[in-house]
């Protein structure tokens, strides 16, 4: 929402001082469909053969992400870490082994379906169970399951940032597809010097739109959503963290209640329960 009232905001503002100052806005508007399919055909090209066909993916599925709420709230951690918590305190009480059919089964599990906004989400079940899992075989220690989750956070940030990087690469590249249009545009005018001048006038004008459309495209448009794709790759990195957090205080030992503050401590402020609020909603969940 927030994406389109601020290219609203800057279209307006952009084309609305050019038409306060006496501009014509019909040379915009007569050159822009030329315009438009040579600059983007171009840049669109350029970024299929510049990426692998699953980063184009990852970006297109991104760029869709980029026009909806943030997933990440202070409603979803606080969910996330009461998951973890029951998950801890269960396996505290009962033994690791209590947990293993949880484990093995989230989707038919009660401790995952009692917390549905985290519990069906593909990613944080895979990660949570995966560790999990290993907790429950004891072949590793608290070094190494670190270990291992640092290495798969960071492939999924590298996976994540590969979109990222491609659409940031796009937006280099649209100011110089719009010198190419103009270019093209420049070239059509030289080919017509027998023209009265408004004629050739308007010729230029309508090459100048190419490079006017190619700096509004990238820095207007493609830049600000790879700037917000890059946020929300962030975000989820974050909660990533503050699983792996909670899980290896509770393997040195701490208990479930003080594992899931060891975990609130990584959220970003902005998002964070605060410590009664974490406290109040593991409560009312039990």
């Amino acid at each position: 929402m927030f994406v389109i009232v601020g290219w609203l905001v800057a279209l307006a503002c952009i084309f609305g001082v050019f038409v306060a100052h006496g501009g014509n806005i019909h040379v915009i508007l007569h050159a822009l469909p030329f315009e438009m399919i040579t600059i983007v055909g171009a840049a669109g090209g350029a970024f299929l053969a510049n990426n692998q066909m699953k980063v184009v993916k990852s970006a297109m599925k991104g760029i869709g992400s980029c026009f909806k709420g943030s997933k990440f709230s202070k409603a979803r951690y606080m969910e996330l870490l009461s998951l973890l918590y029951d998950i801890l305190q269960k396996a505290r009480k009962e033994g690791l082994m209590s947990i293993e059919k949880d484990v093995e089964d989230p989707h038919g599990s009660a401790l995952f379906q009692k917390y549905p906004i985290v519990g069906n989400d593909h990613h944080v079940v895979e990660f949570v169970t995966d560790y999990l899992r290993m907790m429950v075989s004891g072949n590793l220690n608290a070094h190494e399951i670190e270990s291992l989750m640092d290495s798969e956070i960071d492939t999924h940030h590298n996976e994540e940032h590969a979109a990222v990087a491609a659409i940031a690469r796009l937006a280099g590249g649209l100011p110089a597809f719009g010198i190419v249009a103009a270019v093209l545009g420049v070239v059509n005018t030289m080919g017509s010097v027998g023209q009265p001048p408004a004629v050739l006038g308007g010729m230029i004008g309508s090459a100048l739109v190419g490079t006017f459309l190619g700096i509004l495209l990238a820095y207007g448009f493609v830049e600000p959503l790879g700037g917000l794709l890059e946020q929300k790759v962030e975000d989820a990195g974050k909660e990533l963290q503050c699983i792996k957090t909670t899980l290896l205080a509770s393997m040195q030992g701490y208990a479930p209640q003080v594992a899931i503050e060891f975990g609130r401590k990584v959220l970003y402020s902005l998002d964070r329960p605060t410590f009664i609020e974490l406290e109040s909603h593991v409560k009312g969940r039990k």
